[in-house]
C-alpha cells in the first residue's frame, strides 16, 4: 500500500520518503508554467514531474509538458469511467484574454492543477488508472491523439449535446408540471447526505465570498497606505524642521506598511481564498457523483419494472400457448441480465460513494484545518507587525514634537491608535 503525505500545496501526495525504500510511490508535480503562441490561439503549457518506483511506469522519473486542455481531458476520461468516485476538481478556464495571462491566474491555475493531479496520484482507485499514466507518461503527440479520442458524452457534437440538454430540461419541465413523477431513491441516510452536501455548497461559497473581500480589503488598504505615504513624504519635503522630518518618517513607515499588506493579501488569496474555492468545486464534483447515482437508480428500476411487465406477458403467452413464447423467453432472459447488471452497477456506485464521502471529510478536515490555521497565523504575524511598525515610530515623532506646539504629542498618538 502507498504512504502518504502533506505536500505544500494543500493536497495528499504519495511520499518517496517510506520507512522501507522497497515501499511503493508516485508523486507529481506541476511547474514552470510558459506562454506558448499568440493572439487567440495562445496558451499557457506546464512542465509536470513524475517521480515513481512502480513497475507499471517507464522509470523513475518522466517530465512532459501539459496544456490545460490534457488536465481537462484526464478529469472526462476519469468521471466516465469511474462511477460513484468523487473526482477532484479543476480550476474554472478564464475567458477574459487580460485576466488568462496574468502572472497571478497563472500562478493560481498552477497550484490548483498540481492539488488535482496530487489528488488523482494518492486515491487508491485513479492511481491505477491507464488514462493517468498516459497523462504522466505519453509525449505530446500520443497525448493529443488521445484527447481526438473522446468518449461517452465528450465524443457527442454540439448538436448532440444540445438535443440532450433540450430533452433534460423537458423532463424536469415534466416533473415540475406533475406530467411525470420523477423515481428516486428512498433512503433516509442518503437524503441526509444530499442535503449536508448541498448546504455544504452554500456556506463554503459564502466563506468564500467573504475571503475574497478580505483578500481584497488588504489590497485597497495596501494601495491606500502607499498613497498616503508618497504623498506625506512630498508634503515632508515642502517643510522643514521637526515638522518636515516627521511627515517623511510618516510617510516611509506607511509605504513600508503597504508591502506587508499587499504580502498577506497574496499569502491569503493562495492559502485561504483559493483553499475555500477549491472545496466548493469538489462539493460540485460530488453533486456530479449524486446525478450519476440517480440514473444508475433510475435505469436499475425500470429495468425491474420492465421485467415484471415482461412476466405477465410471458405468462399470458404461456396460457394461450403462442408461439412467440419463445422469442418472449430469450427477451426475457436479456432483460433480466441487463437488470442484474443495472443492480450491480448501482450497488457498485452505492458502495464507492459511501467510501469516498468518509475520505473527502477526513481531507477535508486536514485541508481546512490547514487553510484557517494559516488565516488566523498570517492575520496575527501583520497585525503585531502593523502595530510594531507605527510603535517604533513614536519615540521619534514624540522627540520630533516635545518643542513644537504645532501639533501635540497626544494627538499624534490618537492618530496612531486610529
Amino acid at each position: 500500500m502507498m504512504t502518504t503525505q502533506r505536500s505544500g500545496s494543500g493536497s495528499l501526495s504519495q511520499s518517496p520518503r517510506s520507512p522501507s525504500s522497497q515501499a511503493p510511490y508516485l508523486t507529481v508535480s506541476v511547474s514552470d508554467p510558459a506562454k506558448m503562441g499568440n493572439g487567440v490561439q495562445a496558451y499557457i503549457s506546464y512542465k509536470v514531474i513524475t517521480k515513481t518506483n512502480l513497475p507499471e511506469y517507464e522509470g523513475p522519473e518522466k517530465i512532459v509538458i501539459r496544456r490545460y486542455s490534457d488536465f481537462v481531458w484526464l478529469r472526462d476520461r476519469l468521471f466516465e469511467k469511474y462511477k460513484g468516485v468523487f473526482i477532484p476538481p479543476l480550476p474554472e478556464k478564464s475567458t477574459v484574454e487580460k485576466f488568462r495571462f496574468s502572472a497571478e491566474f497563472i500562478e493560481i491555475r498552477r497550484q490548483a492543477l498540481d492539488v488535482f493531479v496530487n489528488r488523482i496520484a494518492s486515491h487508491h482507485d485513479l492511481q491505477r488508472s491507464e488514462d493517468l499514466r498516459i497523462f504522466l507518461q505519453a509525449d505530446e503527440q500520443t497525448m493529443e491523439r488521445a484527447r481526438s479520442q473522446e468518449i461517452g458524452i465528450f465524443k457527442k457534437k454540439p448538436a448532440d449535446l444540445m438535443q440532450i440538454f433540450k430533452d433534460v430540461q423537458s423532463r424536469v419541465s415534466d416533473v415540475v408540471l406533475g406530467k411525470e413523477k420523477p423515481v428516486e431513491e428512498s433512503n433516509p441516510e442518503y437524503e441526509k447526505l444530499k442535503n449536508y452536501i448541498f448546504q455544504l455548497e452554500d456556506h463554503l461559497a459564502e466563506a468564500q465570498k467573504h475571503a475574497y473581500r478580505l483578500v481584497k480589503r488588504h489590497r485597497e488598504l495596501g494601495e491606500s497606505l502607499s498613497d498616503f505615504g508618497k504623498a506625506v513624504k512630498l508634503l515632508g519635503n515642502c517643510e522643514g524642521n521637526a515638522l518636515g522630518k516627521a511627515f517623511s518618517e510618516v510617510g516611509a513607515k506607511s509605504e513600508i506598511l503597504s508591502v506587508k499588506l499587499q504580502r498577506e493579501a497574496n499569502h491569503l488569496l493562495m492559502n485561504f481564498e483559493e483553499p475555500l474555492k477549491d472545496y466548493v468545486r469538489a462539493v460540485q464534483s460530488i453533486k456530479a457523483t449524486i446525478v450519476e447515482r440517480a440514473n444508475a437508480f433510475r435505469h436499475h428500476y425500470e429495468l425491474a419494472e420492465t421485467i415484471k411487465f415482461k412476466e405477465i406477458d410471458m405468462n399470458k403467452l404461456r396460457l394461450t400457448r403462442s408461439e412467440k413464447l419463445g422469442e418472449a423467453e430469450r427477451e426475457y432472459e436479456e432483460l433480466k441480465a441487463d437488470g442484474a447488471e443495472a443492480t450491480r452497477r448501482f450497488e457498485m456506485i452505492v458502495k464507492l460513494m459511501n467510501e469516498e464521502i468518509v475520505r473527502f471529510q477526513e481531507q477535508k478536515t486536514i485541508d481546512m484545518g490547514l487553510a484557517f490555521h494559516e488565516f488566523a497565523k498570517g492575520q496575527a504575524h501583520l497585525a503585531n507587525g502593523v502595530a510594531d511598525a507605527w510603535r517604533s515610530l513614536l519615540p521619534k515623532l514624540e522627540a520630533c514634537f516635545s518643542n513644537c506646539g504645532c501639533l501635540s504629542v497626544e494627538l499624534l498618538k490618537s492618530l496612531m491608535d486610529y
